[in-house]
């Protein structure tokens, strides 16, 4: 797994920046992506190919008809997969070091949170997005079954041959399994996008605009300071924080 610790360790900075359904999503990738494909998903399809077999002995033939079962292969599909979903996150987190790095990009947190909080809105999206089109890429290729025979009748093959997918069934629940991981996914983002936008500073930025021409209140001094209409202080618990 030595070859996951970077994605992890990038991953986890960006919890610092994450409301509390962003940690939700955080541990779902970690420990039923990450984890699970490098411990169980490369025991599943390492013998992918090694294993397929077909009844002829035609050289180039078993070549084209596993590059016609498998246009790319499972293991390969879901490592890049997890590589597109974390680019997001990883590319806020290097631009939020970098604009942290930057003088005069200092002030409150709060302050902060409001300069970060549009390109981390822009990340989920783009989590989204990617992650929908994953899942409709998966369904597309691959369907939600492994068939244990695939029929070839491409060339070089001299007539009809069958084919033989080791362990079928295995298959079949690991891209179940991955599948509603998928879905969890890609509703834990919807979450934090609505999250975001309803809860955090730039929804709040909005009450600020509401006209003041109104005069003082009935036993209120000209002059009195109004009420702000926007709260002033750090933000809520549940707001982005950084």
């Amino acid at each position: 797994m030595g070859e996951w610790g970077f994605l992890s360790s990038l991953l986890d900075a960006v919890q610092e920046h994450s409301p509390m359904v962003g940690r939700f999503w955080l541990v779902v990738m970690l420990l039923f992506r990450i984890l699970v494909l490098a411990t169980v998903g490369s025991d599943v399809f390492e013998d992918e190919q090694e294993e397929f077999v077909c009844n002829t002995q035609q050289p180039g033939c078993k070549p084209v008809c596993y590059d016609a079962a498998f246009p790319i292969s499972h293991y390969r599909f879901l490592v890049f997969h997890v590589v597109v979903l974390s680019a997001p996150a990883a590319l806020f987190v290097i631009f939020a070091v970098h604009q942290a790095a930057k003088p005069g990009r200092g002030g409150a947190p709060s302050q902060r949170a409001r300069r970060l909080q549009p390109f981390y809105v822009g990340s989920v999206v783009a989590r989204i997005t990617a992650e929908l089109g994953f899942l409709l890429g998966q369904a597309l290729l691959y369907g939600f079954r492994v068939q244990p025979l695939f029929v070839c009748r491409r060339r070089p093959c001299p007539h009809r041959v069958d084919c033989f997918v080791s362990r079928p069934t295995e298959k079949t629940v690991f891209i179940h399994f991955y599948f509603v991981v998928g879905l969890v996914s890609a509703l834990l983002s919807l979450a934090e996008l609505t999250h975001l936008l309803r809860k955090g500073p730039l929804a709040r930025a909005g009450c600020c605009h509401r006209p003041q021409e109104r005069g003082p209140a009935p036993g209120q001094p000209a002059g009195a300071a109004e009420e702000p209409c926007c709260p002033t202080g750090p933000p809520s618990r549940g707001d982005l924080t950084v």
